[in-house]
């Protein structure tokens, strides 16, 4: 496959007063020089996006709280304190025009987005959690957002309860889902713990639907891929991305798909990889 051998680099930087990580590779000479921003989701980090950044080049950050960046209790685990990180972050790595791939909690990139549509080359949505209205929180995140119940809930995770967790939302070999919350355990301390209980508790509905209020603004081309399978967030959402973004879009659904979508489909890979180089 094109570019599959392009180098992949780790660089650790402060952003903003956060000690960051994040991967860059360069684009490969096949494609063009846009840059492409790929943001994460919960509870996984920039390593979702290895086989992406081999196949196109970009940027992948473990956002705060994640990975093995920074899970200072200081750093302000919401909505809004995200979208402003993202600003200093995209300001930082010095990205004026660039395209953005995001997945689940990965749409915080959609905030920054509404606040500067004319940066955005290219957009796709994977799987991502609705800042529309009519979401209901899935079962996990319902325990999460629950005072004592949360921290409760985390506590008595382990690997076991990790795997089957993750399973819900793959329909990938056993080997690839066992191999993907391994990779999320090792990360998975008393910060990361305490993100997610954070950021699930700074979003009722109404501030959802708010933080999209100006997709509209948002014209850039559009891809929005879902599995249709997805346990967490229901497929219908697809096409309500879809008629909120104010440029034309296209959505994908793939049958028998889950959450974790490009691992159930390995080809997801290079269609997205084909949309943001058109």
């Amino acid at each position: 496959m094109a570019g599959s051998d392009t180098p992949i680099r780790e660089r650790h930087e402060d952003v903003a007063g956060v000690p960051l990580l994040w991967r860059e590779a360069s684009p490969p000479p096949d494609r063009g020089a846009t840059p492409i921003l790929y943001l994460h989701g919960v509870p996984t980090d920039g390593d979702d996006y290895l086989p992406f950044l081999a196949r196109t080049g970009g940027i992948a950050p473990d956002l705060p709280g994640f990975g093995r960046s920074s899970k200072a209790s200081t750093f302000d685990y919401s909505i809004d304190g995200y979208a402003s990180f993202l600003e200093s972050f995209v300001a930082h790595v010095g990205l004026e025009r660039f395209s953005l791939v995001v997945h689940d909690w990965g749409v915080l990139g959609l905030i920054l987005a509404q606040r500067r549509p004319e940066r955005i080359e290219r957009l796709v949505i994977v799987n991502g959690l609705p800042l529309l209205p009519g979401y209901r929180w899935h079962r996990w995140a319902r325990l999460w957002r629950r005072r004592f119940v949360g921290e409760l809930a985390m506590g008595l995770l382990n690997l076991f309860v990790m795997r089957r967790a993750l399973r819900e939302g793959s329909s990938a070999p056993r080997s690839a889902n066992n191999a993907l919350a391994e990779h999320v355990w090792s990360h998975f301390d008393h910060g990361t713990q305490r993100a997610i209980i954070r950021l699930y508790r700074s979003s009722p509905p109404e501030v959802l639907e708010a933080a999209g209020a100006h997709l509209g603004d948002v014209v850039a081309p559009a891809l929005v891929v879902w599995g249709e399978r997805d346990p967490f967030v229901p497929s219908g959402f697809a096409s309500a991305y879809a008629e909120a973004l104010g440029g034309p879009a296209r959505v994908e659904l793939k049958q028998g798909a889950g959450h974790w979508l490009w691992l159930d489909r390995p080809e997801v890979v290079e269609e997205i990889a084909s949309f943001l180089g058109e």
